[in-house]
């Protein structure tokens, strides 16, 4: 078992600890289990704490748009779901001021291959990540360039997967370069942008339809409907035109 498991375990039992709160008194999104979790059945509410998200990941994909079926290892584990349950946020360090959290349940979001630490909860998997984890959060059950958001200082781009020619005029895409990946391209959605130290959110300086260049390796890729695109922080765009 896990430290994480016997961390929840061990809330589940205290019913005074302030992260198991009457659904009345709670600060955040109550999510109450009535059936197990990590295998042990559990009375009471589970809140995430500071700015943890609880997500039901989204089933594992068994088969490509195509028709074909994927079998073992193959199987393509999604890392996007629905989020059931939402924590308070986090605290600035200096001023001590609440930072808004920018998801609510019941809407979807896709997150870090890496990030989130896994849990079993009603028979189905679920994770916990942080706010800044979330890569795009959307509206509906699928995500669409439509229904899709970024959040806090978060970009969102449409690479440059176009052609590139050789100095001896040999044409490679550059999605093919060894070593590299494209690190232009037109932006599509922009986030609100980050909170200060005082509270006021300080607006991104880009625009959508704005085209971006991006430190090499910095964007998160994000496939939609079939397109590549890159979530990518104001901080590591370079240049914009």
């Amino acid at each position: 078992m896990t430290k994480l498991s016997c961390c929840l375990l061990a809330l589940a039992a205290a019913h005074g600890c302030n992260a198991f709160v009457a659904p009345g008194n709670a600060r955040a999104t109550d999510v109450r289990l009535d059936a197990k979790l990590e295998g042990r059945d559990i009375d009471g509410v589970l809140t995430p704490t500071n700015n943890f998200v609880l997500v039901k990941v989204a089933d594992i994909l068994d088969e490509t748009d195509g028709g074909i079926l994927l079998t073992g290892s193959a199987k393509i584990k999604k890392t996007e779901g629905k989020v059931v349950a939402v924590g308070p946020g986090r605290t600035h360090q200096e001023s001590g001021l609440l930072f808004p959290m920018p998801v609510v349940a019941g809407e979807g979001v896709v997150y870090g291959k890496y990030d989130g630490t896994e849990i079993d909860y009603e028979s189905g998997k679920h994770t916990l990540i942080q706010d800044t984890d979330i890569l795009v959060k959307f509206t509906g059950d699928e995500l669409t360039l439509e229904s899709a958001d970024v959040v806090s200082d978060n970009v969102l781009v449409k690479v440059d997967a176009s052609e590139e020619e050789t100095a001896s005029g040999l044409v490679i895409a550059a999605t093919a370069k060894k070593g590299s990946r494209p690190s232009t391209g037109k932006v599509v959605k922009v986030g609100p942008g980050r909170m200060a130290a005082n509270g006021e959110i300080m607006t991104v300086d880009i625009a959508v339809d704005d085209y971006v260049k991006f430190r090499d390796f910095a964007g998160n890729e994000v496939q939609i409907s079939g397109e590549e695109y890159a979530v990518v922080r104001m901080t590591d765009i370079l240049a914009k035109f």
